[in-house]
Order: C-alpha cells, then sequence, then structure tokens
C-alpha cells in the first residue's frame, strides 16, 4: 500500500505517513510513500482514488487547525480511517552558526517564534511550502537556517540547535485519509462537516445543544467560510464517539434537521495512534 502526503522527503508528514504505513502492516520504507505538494492535491488524489490512503496534518497544539487541511475535507468526499498524534521537535538546522535567513513552513516558524525572537531577531523569516523545503533551501545556499527534524542534519547540515519549539508538549494530528467508500461507524472518535445553509440567532447553540443533551463530548468546534459569500461558514466538529452508537445517529439527526437547507458530512469513526518517529 503507497500513501501519498506532503513532500518532499524530510516534512513531519513524511515521518508520519512511514508510520501508517507499518501500522498497516508494511515496512515503512520511502518507497510506501508518495508525495503531493499541498494538502489540497493529498485529498484530490485519494477522493478520485489514485491512492488509497493519504495522510494529512490537521492540527497543531501549539499554532491550532491546518485550514487548508479543513478546507479539502469539506470540499472532496472522502473518509477518515485514523488518526496519529506525533511529537513534533524541532531542531535549527545550518552549514554553519552564521546566516541570515531561516526558511521553514508557516507552522513551524510560528511554533519556533519565542526562541527566534530571543536568539535571531534580526534573522530573515522564510515561509516555505513544507519543512523539507526549508531543508533543501539550507543546503544550497549557506545563507539560509531551515526548521525541520534533527535526522534532516546530513548532506552539509549540522544542527545549530535542538528543541527550539516553544513548547515541548509541541505535537501535531494527522488524519489518514481513504476513498468514502471506506468510511467506517466503528471508532471512539467522529469527525463531521456541517454546513448549515443558513444564518439565524441560537444557530450554534442548537447544533451544539444535539451533542450536549446527550452526553456526546465534543473535543474539536472549528468555523471556516464556505467560499459561498461572506460570512457564510461551514462547523468541523470531532466528537468523542462513533457513529454506530445510537447516541450519536440521534444527534446527527437533529442536526441534519436544523440543516434542511445545507448538508451534514460524515467523514467517519476512527482510533487514535500515539507514534514517535
Amino acid at each position: 500500500m503507497q500513501v501519498v502526503t506532503l513532500g518532499p522527503a524530510g516534512t513531519y508528514s513524511h515521518r508520519a505517513a512511514r508510520a501508517v504505513v507499518k501500522l498497516q502492516g508494511g515496512s515503512g520504507s520511502d518507497d510506501d510513500v508518495a508525495f503531493r505538494e499541498s494538502v489540497t492535491e493529498i485529498v484530490a488524489a485519494v477522493a478520485d482514488e489514485e491512492f488509497s490512503r493519504g495522510v494529512v496534518p490537521v492540527e497543531n497544539s501549539i499554532e491550532g487547525s491546518v485550514d487548508e487541511s479543513l478546507d479539502a475535507l469539506a470540499e472532496r468526499d472522502v473518509s477518515v480511517v485514523r488518526e496519529v498524534v506525533s511529537p513534533i521537535r524541532h531542531a535549527l538546522l545550518a552549514q554553519g552558526p552564521e546566516f541570515s535567513t531561516v526558511a521553514s513552513h508557516p507552522q513551524a516558524l510560528a511554533q519556533c517564534r519565542e526562541y527566534l525572537n530571543e536568539h535571531y531577531p534580526d534573522v530573515r523569516r522564510e515561509a516555505v511550502a513544507s519543512t523539507a523545503r526549508g531543508v533543501e533551501r539550507a543546503r544550497e545556499d549557506a545563507s539560509v537556517a531551515a526548521i525541520g527534524h534533527p535526522a534532516n542534519a546530513e548532506n552539509g547540515l549540522e544542527r545549530i540547535a535542538e528543541n527550539i519549539q516553544d513548547r515541548d508538549s509541541n505535537a501535531t494530528r494527522f488524519l489518514v485519509v481513504a476513498p468514502a467508500t471506506e468510511r467506517s461507524d466503528a471508532g471512539g472518535k467522529t469527525s463531521l462537516v456541517v454546513y448549515p445553509g443558513a444564518n439565524y440567532p441560537g444557530l450554534l447553540l442548537e447544533l451544539l445543544s444535539a451533542f450536549a443533551n446527550r452526553d456526546i463530548n465534543l473535543s474539536r468546534v472549528e468555523s471556516r467560510p464556505s467560499g459561498r459569500r461572506l460570512g457564510d461558514y461551514c462547523f468541523h466538529f470531532d466528537i468523542e464517539a462513533g457513529l454506530y452508537e445510537a447516541r450519536t445517529q440521534a444527534a446527527l439527526g437533529e442536526i441534519e434537521t436544523v440543516c434542511e437547507k445545507g448538508w451534514v458530512r460524515r467523514l467517519g469513526s476512527y482510533d487514535t495512534e500515539h507514534v514517535v518517529d
């Protein structure tokens, strides 16, 4: 089984994808992982069944949700079959101690904001498509440092500093997406995308009450613009219950009534794996 994720090789998504392959019984070698340059491309490739699995970052403990992932899950019909949580340990990588630019993914730069402000306040920060792209920049240009996994300190790069993330608890949630036909009702968590198609006082309260009245805990609530018009939103819910449960079905029945002018997408139920790579 080949898994598609955010590339090029060396990203944290790459490491999470290798762990997913191992969880599926594969070797976890680099041959088992393919790359795309954006989360949108990854989700589209899985929706079109070009790949059976995709791994996308959805939330970081410091910087919060990954908006592109939420939007892609709302736009394409896929399922979520597993959640992988991985600690994120950033290193500052460069050809030497003198550099004028730090390049990395915007999330990585933000996760190390306090460290950079304290130690490199005058160094320019450059946002690139992935941490691996930042590493490539540092290998090509001695004036550029990168933020990435410590294992990327090779081929001309050295570790200038390690564990530079602003919080030791830094971790990222990755969702494993599959074609819509593989959606499951079994699992301890469920992800939903809800588009009410309406806007009136108390709308969000009605949606939340459907879960609260049935003792279903919400582990995440996020609103994202629907793209249809200004002020029109989709809601992303993660609940600590499976679709197989009667209380979940009752809550969704109530929500579908509230959203009769819109839609409710069940991304699926799944379990969580904690991996260290």
